[in-house]
């Protein structure tokens, strides 16, 4: 029997057996599955539901509403990751995170005090230019969170394809790949004629007028020639990183 559900179990005893209040035990059923912090609701479920936590989309919330969530799910003992955490707002809770890595380029949070099961397979992460970095940092902070080894193969455009042909033999021997491009988007395609394990492409919002913000990349790769490419939304790494979890450990 699982935490919760002895939880549950003892809550309903107590209410049946008249120790408990139908206030209190419909308030401690409540707390078994979300969790009100403020103005946050937590929702402390989603590991059961899903094999996960909660994961705390960092952009815009107030350094208090973070360290709230963080508080909230650190104290059930899973582990937390908070994606798109400005470095002001880390600097502000810093001091009250004990314990937490704060990973600059992805503008990720993360914390663990759960061992999670090991993987031997890993994920290759390929970034088309440099300045695509944020967003594969995001993949691969993501991926390393939820316990998989990471490759990462930098800087690998098509611009340059010996660059990339280069490592022909790392990316062959990952279980998922990764592949972050602004630009035309041309990558992931290149990408997926080169190797039998499915490929995750990650539009960036990087590149001149006519890309659009990414789009003209995102259009890029849904028209992708190569087959077994699946496309993420512009700038989503975290989904990139937590889908290509989900595909090694399968």
């Amino acid at each position: 029997m699982d935490e919760r559900l002895k939880h549950l179990t003892d809550v309903l005893d107590a209410f049946r057996t008249g120790d408990l209040p139908l206030g209190d035990t419909l308030e401690r059923i409540d707390a078994a599955y979300f969790e009100r912090a403020g103005d946050v609701t937590v929702d402390h479920d989603r590991a059961r539901r899903t094999g996960a936590p909660e994961v705390i989309y960092g952009e815009f919330k107030t350094a208090e509403q973070i360290l709230k969530t963080f508080r909230a799910i650190r104290t059930r003992g899973d582990n937390v990751l908070a994606t798109r955490v400005h470095p002001d707002t880390y600097a502000a809770i810093e001091d009250e995170l004990d314990g937490a890595e704060y990973h600059p380029v992805a503008r990720a949070l993360t914390f663990r005090q759960k061992a999670l099961p090991e993987v031997e397979t890993s994920v290759a992460v390929v970034t088309a230019g440099t300045s695509d970095a944020p967003v594969a940092e995001e993949a691969a902070v993501t991926c390393e969170f939820y316990g998989n080894p990471v490759t990462r193969i930098q800087d690998a455009g098509v611009a340059g394809i010996h660059r990339l042909l280069a490592r022909a033999g790392e990316l062959r021997e990952a279980r998922v790949v990764i592949v972050v491009a602004g630009m035309e988007g041309a990558l992931p395609s290149v990408v997926g004629g080169l190797v039998d394990k499915p490929v995750i492409a990650v539009p960036t919002s990087i590149g001149y007028g006519a890309s659009f913000g990414g789009i003209a990349a995102l259009l890029g790769m849904l028209n992708s020639c190569a087959s077994g490419v699946a496309v993420m939304n512009i700038d989503n790494g975290f989904g990139a990183g937590f889908l290509a979890n989900r595909i090694n450990r399968l």
